[in-house]
Protein backbone atom coordinates (compact mmCIF):
# COMPACT_ATOMS: atom_id res chain seq x y z
CA UNK A 1 0.00 0.00 0.00
CA UNK A 2 2.89 2.35 0.88
CA UNK A 3 4.34 1.90 -2.96
CA UNK A 4 1.11 2.37 -3.94
CA UNK A 5 0.74 5.89 -2.29
CA UNK A 6 3.92 7.05 -3.06
CA UNK A 7 3.70 6.09 -6.47
CA UNK A 8 0.40 8.36 -6.59
CA UNK A 9 2.31 11.12 -4.48
CA UNK A 10 5.23 11.26 -6.87
CA UNK A 11 2.87 11.06 -9.88
CA UNK A 12 1.28 14.30 -8.84
CA UNK A 13 4.17 16.35 -7.54
CA UNK A 14 4.12 19.58 -8.68
CA UNK A 15 6.14 22.01 -6.93
CA UNK A 16 8.91 20.55 -6.26
CA UNK A 17 9.67 19.61 -10.26
CA UNK A 18 9.39 22.72 -10.96
CA UNK A 19 11.45 24.11 -8.19
CA UNK A 20 14.17 21.68 -8.35
CA UNK A 21 14.09 20.58 -12.21
CA UNK A 22 12.70 23.26 -14.08
CA UNK A 23 9.71 23.00 -16.52
CA UNK A 24 12.04 21.99 -19.84
CA UNK A 25 9.80 20.28 -22.28
CA UNK A 26 11.26 17.15 -23.50
CA UNK A 27 13.64 16.82 -20.58
CA UNK A 28 11.98 17.97 -17.13
CA UNK A 29 8.22 18.02 -18.28
CA UNK A 30 6.20 15.92 -16.08
CA UNK A 31 2.68 15.35 -16.34
CA UNK A 32 1.36 17.94 -13.80
CA UNK A 33 4.03 20.50 -15.65
CA UNK A 34 2.17 19.49 -18.66
CA UNK A 35 -1.06 20.20 -17.45
CA UNK A 36 -0.05 23.57 -16.14
CA UNK A 37 1.13 24.67 -19.38
CA UNK A 38 -1.67 23.82 -21.17
CA UNK A 39 -3.64 25.52 -18.94
CA UNK A 40 -1.29 28.89 -19.24
CA UNK A 41 -1.63 29.03 -22.56
CA UNK A 42 -6.02 28.66 -22.39
CA UNK A 43 -5.43 24.75 -23.78
CA UNK A 44 -8.33 23.28 -22.10
CA UNK A 45 -9.19 20.13 -23.77
CA UNK A 46 -5.26 18.88 -23.59
CA UNK A 47 -5.48 20.07 -19.68
CA UNK A 48 -8.55 17.54 -19.03
CA UNK A 49 -6.90 15.12 -21.33
CA UNK A 50 -4.12 14.28 -19.42
CA UNK A 51 -6.01 15.05 -16.02
CA UNK A 52 -7.98 11.92 -17.01
CA UNK A 53 -4.72 10.30 -17.52
CA UNK A 54 -3.93 11.01 -13.87
CA UNK A 55 -6.89 9.97 -12.78
CA UNK A 56 -7.18 6.74 -14.33
CA UNK A 57 -3.53 5.95 -13.49
CA UNK A 58 -4.35 6.65 -9.69
CA UNK A 59 -7.51 4.37 -9.87
CA UNK A 60 -5.65 1.70 -11.36
CA UNK A 61 -3.14 1.46 -8.70
CA UNK A 62 -5.65 1.80 -6.18
CA UNK A 63 -7.41 -0.94 -8.08
CA UNK A 64 -3.95 -3.19 -8.43
CA UNK A 65 -3.02 -3.02 -4.55
CA UNK A 66 -6.58 -3.93 -3.47
CA UNK A 67 -6.17 -7.04 -5.96
CA UNK A 68 -3.34 -7.66 -4.18
CA UNK A 69 -4.14 -7.18 -0.69
CA UNK A 70 -7.20 -9.48 -1.30
CA UNK A 71 -5.09 -12.21 -3.20
CA UNK A 72 -2.29 -12.39 -0.05
CA UNK A 73 -5.80 -12.41 2.52
CA UNK A 74 -6.99 -15.57 0.25
CA UNK A 75 -3.56 -17.21 0.99
CA UNK A 76 -3.17 -16.22 4.84
CA UNK A 77 -7.03 -18.05 4.73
Amino acid sequence: MGVALSSARALGDFGVTLMVAGNIPGRTQTLPLYIYGQVESLNFARAHAAALVLVAVGIGSLWLVRRMEAGSHERLA
